[in-house]
């Protein structure tokens, strides 16, 4: 079988993951919960890129009435840039700042009778702890002390996938369905052509992901790409669209829907 999708018995299974709960005070981001219904995990904004404690108590429960997994999403406290200009605060700095941040998702998500399931990080500081070895042990050593979150959501190979696995910490590799990838396997920068999928292409690439582990990247070279997880960006032109038609063409393709949890 290809390294992407779990083979079961009755075939291919992948879970599909959202961020989610972007938005910030009056300020929209992307569609509302309805999106929910295509995915089986989110991952929620925890208030330093996004995410106010009402919008973060509210996705929440639209998670709970959908039975979809929810995980922390925290990123730098960086909102005017949305999380996803780089942030050059020492490691110790930045594991305080993500714990801080699950800390208040997992409160809001206890009195709701939720138990937060993982922690994806967001924007640069996803790729940054994909990176920076020294970064990801000292995230994982506090992660493994807290004990709130029993999986990482990471690029497969990646420093934190590393870092994890030695702690005892579950991994989730993850690949994006919405996002074309250069060949090195990183992301195209948003704000160039062609960052973002059209629905149709989001929904090939997902499939190609679950049921090959590879996909086409920038410039028509060949990326093979391990994942457990398949992600989507609720704040991705077409967001709607695409998580349903990336589920339809999962459905389609025999590839079962399931999250971690």
């Amino acid at each position: 079988m290809p390294a992407a999708a779990k083979k079961t018995a009755g075939g291919y299974a992948v879970d599909l993951n959202l961020d989610f709960g972007e938005d910030y005070g009056v300020w929209r981001l992307g569609p509302g919960e309805e999106i929910l219904d295509q995915v089986t995990s989110a991952n929620l904004a925890c208030g330093f890129h996004a995410g106010d404690p009402q919008v973060m108590r509210r996705a929440i429960e639209a998670c709970a009435r959908r039975g979809v997994a929810v995980g922390a999403h925290p990123g730098y406290p960086d909102r005017r840039g949305f999380g996803r200009r780089p942030w050059p605060a020492p490691a110790a700095e930045v594991v305080d700042d993500v714990l801080y941040q699950a800390g208040a998702l997992a409160a809001l998500a206890r009195t709701a009778g939720v138990k937060l399931g993982h922690l994806k990080l967001h924007g640069a500081l996803y790729w940054r702890a994909a990176q920076d070895a020294e970064l990801a042990r000292a995230l994982v050593r506090s992660l493994a002390a807290w004990g709130g979150a029993a999986a990482v959501y990471t690029p497969d190979g990646s420093a934190l996938a590393a870092a994890a696995a030695a702690a005892g910490l579950r991994v989730v590799r993850e690949a994006f369905a919405d996002r074309r990838y250069r060949p090195d396997g990183g992301l195209v920068p948003q704000g160039e052509p062609g960052a973002f999928l059209d629905p149709a292409a989001a929904a090939r690439q997902a499939v190609q992901i679950a049921r090959e582990g590879r996909l086409r990247a920038q410039g028509g070279a060949e990326l093979e790409l391990a994942a457990d997880s398949i992600g989507l960006h609720a704040d991705a032109p077409g967001a709607l669209e695409t998580a349903a038609r990336v589920r339809r063409a999962l459905a389609a393709a025999g590839v079962a829907l399931a999250s971690p949890a």
